[in-house]
């Protein structure tokens, strides 16, 4: 039976690859699962939470010397050693700058996927470490951020005076900027945002945030969902943004980040230099050069003119549990997909796009980069126009067409019918035009609160069908009781659906 080997991560790394909860489910693939003493314990999972999920704890070169090893971080020099000859190791490897870990790793014999190298498409998203760990990280930036601010983010007034709102701004609209302006604005601050992708827009402003646009004569256009780099003119007109922004806001949440390039700098000294005293900045590339000046990786920096720069690293460390969980749900997808068989037999098939794209090295080759995967990040292009061929009739032409015939009908009916027909002809032809502009005009996201609350009134229905049960006709009676039945079960569906909603934003209710 294939052993997959949980090993524990070296000082200032919080996170485990795998938690009880996917231990379980590591060993309902088919496989052996050994975790290293205390290789959960900073995460708050004990070494008997994964003998209860069915692991057995061994030591630290029990661990390294499995058939497939499974880590956070990048492996130190002597942890490789311990790899034997043949084996896999699934982790985080950062290949694009760490090409001589690669070459160690080939020239070991192992197998080595990582994850990190997962390509943003869509059957790959929950295999997707960067965007689950950006998402923890974005919001641990804001918690970090708040804890030096020192005030409230929350504008309030009281008989002691008013508190203004803190002002935010968030560079960088990806998974960790998003993270971030939701937290911040979810926290009452006012929030701006900024990225050079404009598509974005509409996702700041759906969380509460305030979307600063660069105005440039060409838009940037990502193809495979990761941050592409600026041009000149747009730097230029973004380092003016930048420069008025920081004079103005209390706390700056850096997110700039370019795959398999250093981060691009985006606030200089001088911005630094004009921020008020006690504001924050949180630069969340300071491990990759920095989009700040004066950000040190993993240091708190604080300038002469009393700005604070966090630079740290290990923001989705610091949420060891719920990032564990995340990061150990992501290997677990990732195996599901090498393991097609269920039988604990990894198969690795460099034909399928995710899993090359993942493969660094295999059989002593060392096989980053990968070739492109072609995605539908970008936009489509505008299909090309067709060719020229007889126009058919205009739809608005057919459209009042059919509503003057509609209207000649209703109007024959109410001449000739005899009564009471006209009238209910008529009562039907108003409710229809009214139905169709009140629900045709209304979001799509309110149909189903409206379509409750007109269900519940449809009780006018059972009202009617009850004064007509008394006809002393059998078939009037029959349909009569039938108009009761279904009348009845629409009003109380209506009012079963109304409930609910009202419920999911009632605090301490059943759902």
């Amino acid at each position: 039976m294939t052993r997959i080997g949980i090993v524990s991560e070296g000082d200032g790394e919080n996170r485990v690859a795998a938690t009880p909860q996917t231990v379980g489910k590591l060993i309902a693939l088919g496989y052996e699962v050994v975790v290293e003493a205390d290789a959960g314990s900073r995460a708050a999972f004990p070494d008997v939470a994964y003998r209860d999920a069915g692991a057995a704890i061994v030591d630290e070169d029990a661990a390294w010397g499995a058939d497939i090893v499974l880590g956070v971080d990048t492996p130190r020099e002597d942890e490789i050693a311990r790899l034997r000859s043949g084996a896999v190791l699934i982790s985080q490897l950062a290949p694009a700058l760490n090409r001589d870990l690669v070459d160690r790793l080939a020239a070991q014999g192992v197998t080595a996927l990582a994850m990190d190298a997962i390509p943003r498409i869509s059957r790959a998203q929950s295999m997707d470490v960067l965007s689950s760990m950006a998402n923890i990280s974005g919001y641990r930036a804001v918690v970090e951020a708040a804890n030096e601010f020192g005030r409230f983010f929350t504008g309030q007034v009281t008989a002691a005076g008013k508190v203004p709102p803190a002002k935010v701004l968030v560079a960088g609209a990806g998974v960790a900027g998003l993270a971030a302006i939701g937290t911040a604005s979810s926290l009452g601050a006012i929030v701006r945002a900024t990225d050079p992708r404009p598509e974005v827009a509409d996702q700041v402003r759906s969380i509460g945030g305030e979307y600063l646009p660069v105005t440039v004569s060409s838009e940037t256009v990502s193809s495979d969902g990761y941050a592409r780099a600026t041009s000149e003119e747009y730097d230029r007109a973004a380092a003016e943004l930048y420069s008025a922004q920081t004079a103005e806001v209390d706390i700056v949440i850096t997110t700039a980040l370019i795959p398999g390039r250093a981060a691009p700098r985006l606030i200089t000294a001088a911005d630094v230099a004009g921020m008020r005293p006690g504001s924050v900045i949180v630069d969340m590339a300071a491990g990759h050069g920095g989009n700040v000046e004066g950000s040190v990786a993993d240091q708190r920096v604080v300038t002469e003119n009393g700005v604070v720069i966090l630079g740290y690293t290990d923001l989705a460390g610091r949420l060891p549990a719920q990032s564990s969980q995340l990061y150990g749900t992501n290997v677990l997808n990732l195996l599901r997909l090498l393991t097609p068989g269920k039988d604990g037999v990894l198969v690795l098939d460099l034909d399928d796009v995710v899993q090359r794209s993942v493969t660094v090295a295999a059989g002593g080759d060392m096989l980053w980069p990968p070739p492109p995967v072609a995605v539908s990040a970008a936009p489509s292009a505008p299909p090309a126009p067709a060719a020229s061929v007889a126009e058919p009739p205009p739809r608005r032409g057919r459209t009042l067409l059919l509503l003057a015939l509609a209207a000649l009908a209703l109007f024959a009916i109410v001449t000739f019918a005899p009564a009471p027909l006209p009238q209910h002809m008529t009562v039907l032809a108003l409710s229809i035009v009214v139905g169709y502009y009140v629900i045709g005009k209304v979001h799509h996201a309110l149909h189903t609160p409206l379509m409750s609350v007109t269900n519940a009134i449809s009780g006018i229905i059972v009202v009617g069908a009850l004064t007509q049960l008394t006809v002393p006709e059998p078939v009037v009676q029959v349909l009569a009781a039938a108009a009761v039945l279904l009348a009845s079960i629409n009003v109380f569906g209506g009012f079963a659906v109304t409930r609910r909603m009202l419920a999911m934003f009632s605090k301490g209710t059943n759902r």
